[in-house]
């Protein structure tokens, strides 16, 4: 009797000290999911504050700092080279002039091609948090969608979407500018289910 309640008792010690791994676990887990939405959300509204000081006397200044929610960024001719539109997808992001994965957590970037609304292949590149923000509802994209591009004149095009498909994050292919005389756009984005990118393409509406 006195060796099976040992035995039981050890048993017990050994569950117990298994749950309090587990649950210290699981703690450390949701403070670090929480703490990335947070960040997550915190880099959205600088994107927002950069939105909203969108002007066309702001955008040809050589230099400038965006101060917001006690983030400094300092940015270089021309920084915002305009803002991209997606009704369909409720987008309305401002479109930045490089890329990096710092300044993809604030907004959409230019990953290669011309500036805004200008002959070529213009590829604009944005995260995908699996929600409403950035390019997370890309893929819900279809033929004939309407894009809106404004410029660094404060210019409006139209671009309709006509192929949507996903490379290998290893294939450049899509940033190719032999485009001919045509304004195309690219959207692109990361699959973060199976590990490819997808792509949007659209052209200026005659």
């Amino acid at each position: 009797y006195t060796i099976a309640k040992n035995n039981a008792k050890k048993y017990l010690n050994k569950y117990f000290l298994q749950f309090f791994i587990s649950s210290f676990i699981a703690i450390i887990f949701i403070f670090i999911l929480i703490y990335q939405i947070y960040k997550s959300n915190k880099d959205e509204n600088l994107s927002k504050e950069l939105l909203k000081n969108y002007s066309l006397t702001t955008l040809y200044q050589n230099e400038e700092i965006y101060n917001t929610q006690n983030q400094s960024v300092i940015i270089e001719n021309p920084f915002i080279i305009g803002i991209l539109k997606i009704p369909k997808i409720n987008i309305n992001y401002p479109i930045l002039s490089e890329s990096s994965d710092e300044l993809l957590k604030i907004a959409l970037c230019r990953f290669a091609g011309p500036m805004p609304n200008e002959t070529g292949n213009l590829c604009i590149a944005g995260h995908n948090y699996l929600d409403d923000r950035f390019f997370g509802r890309l893929a819900e994209l279809t033929d004939n969608d309407l894009i809106e591009i404004y410029d660094l004149s404060g210019q409006k095009v139209s671009y309709s979407v006509f192929d949507k498909y996903q490379i290998n994050s290893d294939d450049f292919s899509c940033t190719n500018q032999n485009v001919g005389s045509e304004k195309i756009i690219t959207l692109i984005t990361c699959n973060n289910i199976n590990g490819k990118r997808t792509l949007v393409k659209a052209k200026k509406l005659p």
